[in-house]
């Protein structure tokens, strides 16, 4: 078994350079996504100075991303559920 210098050694000049290339853009993608969070996290600020509940605007957005149908098929089953835990 190599060790991590002997593999770095053996690595090509152009596979290492590749290597730095996605190191590199994984990092600034990091860093975009830190900044689109605190982008977010502003207009959820935003909105509850208006008085708007921030944790339902959250459940909004995720529920918009789903299909209507998949939604409606997701709300008939909570309320089935609510429904069974109610009896008892």
């Amino acid at each position: 078994m190599q060790t991590d210098i002997e593999r770095s050694e053996s690595m090509g000049q152009a596979t290492k350079e590749k290597l730095r290339q996605y190191i590199a853009r994984i990092e600034r993608l990091e860093a975009e996504k830190a900044e689109l969070g605190a982008d977010i996290r502003e207009v959820y600020a935003e909105l509850k100075s208006f008085g708007f509940d921030p944790k339902i605007m959250r459940k909004v957005v995720s529920l918009r991303k789903i299909e209507a149908a998949e939604r409606a098929e997701q709300e008939a089953m909570i309320d089935l559920y609510l429904d069974v835990v109610a009896e008892v």
